[in-house]
């Protein structure tokens, strides 16, 4: 259980906004308008009492969030022009799909060629799937013989493991010699900022998906560690951080993004020239 406070992020963003004025990228003036801001917030008795919150493991998750998993609007799509450009590359062979979701990447796999083996740890995800062969299996055990695949896709899903290591030593055991591997999940430093996905329990309680923060370094350890060359490491922008307005920073649904047209300003400066997404192609060397 975690304890979410609107004005604990609002603060925090405000704090991220004037670490960077005291490291010389804003001046006076903008140091004493957040300041103001923030006694505005702390007065503003619209923002004061927070939600307990459930978190939920990855599988339990995402068996709450299938049906509507490809419906509304997710910035942490964007990666899918990344790994098509990534993927346009690369000869079709045998792929595999680890964590496949719904399958929107599996789409990307098949029209480029690929013969596809989905898994996915959530049965309910996976109904959604489409692809050669559909599998339940979890990352640190995929039912694919040792060098079998040419390729191996894993968009948004390494977040939720809470070490990287075993997972990519278990993505490098089915990579063929020469074998590669492409990578996308929200960048860490917004999982950092709260870029965490929200369901709700059977109850109606507010829940998150447990989420992991691992920097790019555990990436590159782990990459080592089982033999794989990092190609190309891209860490693509948001589209656009333009907050939308919600009076009162809305229900917590929608926390943290309605929270954030309360401090425009002060998200602005927070959110300058940050990453939204990471997305890694390796090759396997061994």
């Amino acid at each position: 259980m975690s304890y979410e406070h609107p004005l604990a992020y609002l603060i925090g963003i405000e704090g991220a906004a004037l670490l960077r004025a005291f490291t010389g990228e804003h001046d006076r003036e903008f140091v004493e308008a957040r300041l103001a801001e923030i006694r505005a917030l702390l007065a503003d008795e619209d923002l004061a009492h927070g939600v307990e919150v459930t978190q939920l493991d990855p599988r339990d998750g995402y068996a709450r969030w299938a049906a509507a998993y490809d419906s509304g609007e997710n910035a942490a799509f964007a990666d899918e022009p990344h790994l098509a450009a990534i993927l346009d590359a690369i000869p079709p062979g045998r792929a595999l799909d680890a964590a496949c979701g719904t399958g929107r990447l599996t789409r990307l796999l098949v029209e480029r060629g690929h013969h596809v083996v989905a898994v996915d740890g959530s049965p309910e995800m996976l109904s959604h799937a489409k692809a050669d062969s559909t599998l339940v299996a979890d990352l640190h055990e995929l039912p694919v013989d040792d060098g079998s695949q040419d390729l191996v896709l894993c968009g948004l899903a390494l977040s939720h493991v809470p070490d990287l290591t075993p997972v990519i030593a278990e993505f490098a055991r089915v990579l063929a010699p020469g074998g590669h591997l492409v990578l996308s999940d929200v960048h860490p430093e917004q999982v950092q900022r709260g870029s965490i996905p929200s369901v709700r329990t059977v109850d109606g309680a507010p829940a998150r998906v447990r989420t992991n923060h691992h920097r790019v370094g555990d990436y590159l350890r782990a990459f080592f560690a089982a033999d794989l060359a990092p190609v190309s490491c891209q860490e693509p922008k948001p589209a656009s951080t333009t907050p939308r307005h919600v009076p009162g920073g809305g229900p917590w649904d929608l926390w943290p993004w309605s929270l954030n047209g309360l401090v425009p300003d002060a998200l602005a400066a927070a959110a300058k020239d940050v990453p939204a997404m990471l997305i890694w192609h390796c090759r396997k060397t061994g």
